[in-house]
């Protein structure tokens, strides 16, 4: 039977090659319980999903600001900025932006100058290749974080992700993740019910994100842009900073699908490729579809299917759950409850007036899930949970600098792809 199916989010970056290690102490006020009234917030990466999330804050909690703004680039910082204006204005929201001049921070070390201020929680939104040294760098500097997804692009970064999470715990801070369905009370509720057993087993799992592409700079790239900064401009096509559809996008129904299942899967096999999508600079090197049959501890397998056809083609976003006793659809909420509650409960953990929130390790876990089966698929191998917790894959590049050469990885194919 079909016990429920219910109706049915999407940038930029900042960093530096050296590590920031010096900011090793948990002030007082930021340990959880002890936050002052009003908390001060500071947003990494001023695109589109950092802009939201600083609304979806002030939406969830009538004591959060906005105080200090950092990114690569100085018009997405200004542009954030005149849009948070407007869109706070409408939920009477204006007076809590409250970003001077002196701190709004431009360049690849604005990460830096974010955390070296007196905020209480920085959001991490800047592209998905930067995260594992944003939210190094956040924990160390004391901070409590919304981080968004993905949790990096490659093993090596998650790794780092998972050793600050270890930290975080045991430094009291609070990290709330961007996997909106983590705090949608739908979610919540029928999860709840199917660890409870009131469905009887979990027998077997599917995960779906069929939708159309994210283009974002259709029209090819500026004459002043320099290599590395088109690539940042153009994030979501390039490997190294986006980590393909099935890590940056398919990873909420994996999530899902991990969070059901209490753990992570222990192998995977995929396919995939670009059937409609250009090998070209706008396109960049990534696929348009890669499916996967991950298996878990207990032998329950999960059917990943992630597809980006062009516009006006079949869409199901969605997750199915299998159970002895039936089997559950799970669709998003409508409106975006989950985007605002993660909030909520960031802010009430931190305060210590709710449960304590991190869900740092879990995340991680469901990001080198999706890393997991991206390899597969690239690879043409089945690929073990020890082999990615082991793999030596670095796609971070080593000089940052807006003209830097950073020469795309070749477009991944099955045989002659080499996993590392």
């Amino acid at each position: 039977m079909d016990i429920t199916n219910l109706r049915t989010r999407r940038s930029v970056l900042t960093g530096a090659p050296a590590m920031a290690t010096a900011f090793t102490i948990v002030k007082p006020e930021l340990v959880r319980g002890s936050a002052p009234a009003r908390l001060k917030a500071g947003l990494i990466g001023c695109g589109g999903r950092g802009t939201g999330a600083v609304i979806d804050a002030l939406n969830g909690d009538p004591a959060i600001e906005l105080h200090v703004m950092g990114d690569a680039f100085e018009d997405k910082l200004e542009t954030s900025i005149k849009n948070l204006r407007a869109r706070a204005e409408k939920i009477n929201a204006a007076d809590r932006i409250k970003v001077e001049p002196d701190k709004r921070f431009v360049g690849f070390d604005a990460f830096r100058k974010v955390l070296a201020t007196d905020v209480d929680v920085v959001f991490l939104c800047a592209p998905p290749g930067w995260r594992p040294i944003h939210f190094e760098a956040a924990i160390e500097a004391g901070k409590h974080v919304f981080c968004e997804k993905p949790f990096g692009v490659d093993a090596t970064g998650v790794r780092k992700i998972m050793e600050a999470a270890r930290k975080s715990v045991e430094k009291k801070l609070t990290v709330a993740s961007g996997a909106q369905r983590r705090s949608d009370d739908f979610y919540i509720r029928n999860i709840a019910d199917i660890k409870a057993g009131k469905h009887g087993d979990v027998v077997a799992l599917y995960a779906y994100w069929v939708g159309g592409p994210v283009i974002q700079q259709p029209k090819g790239r500026q004459p002043k842009w320099g290599e590395f900064e088109w690539q940042h401009r153009n994030w979501y096509s390039n490997l190294w900073i986006c980590g393909d559809q099935i890590v940056e996008q398919h990873l909420h129904n994996i999530d899902v699908c991990n969070w059901v299942m209490g753990t992570h899967p222990v192998k995977v096999a995929a396919s995939g490729g670009a059937a409609w999508r250009p090998q070209d600079e706008v396109h960049g090197n990534i696929y348009d579809h890669l499916s996967a049959d991950f298996e878990y501890p207990n032998g329950v397998r999960m059917t990943s299917y992630c597809r980006q056809y062009p516009r006006g083609c079949y869409q199901q976003v969605n997750e199915i759950v299998a159970c002895a006793k039936g089997r559950l659809t799970l669709n998003q909420s409508k409106g975006a409850p989950g985007y605002v509650n993660e909030h909520t409960k960031l802010y009430k953990s931190i305060r210590g007036d709710g449960p304590y929130v991190n869900e740092a390790m879990e995340v991680a876990e469901s990001t080198l899930t999706c890393i997991m089966g991206r390899e597969a698929a690239y690879s043409g191998m089945q690929i073990t949970w020890d082999q990615i917790m082991n793999s030596k894959q670095d796609l971070m590049p080593k000089t940052w600098d807006y003209n830097a050469a950073n020469p795309p990885t070749p477009f991944p194919v099955p045989g002659k792809y080499q996993f590392i």
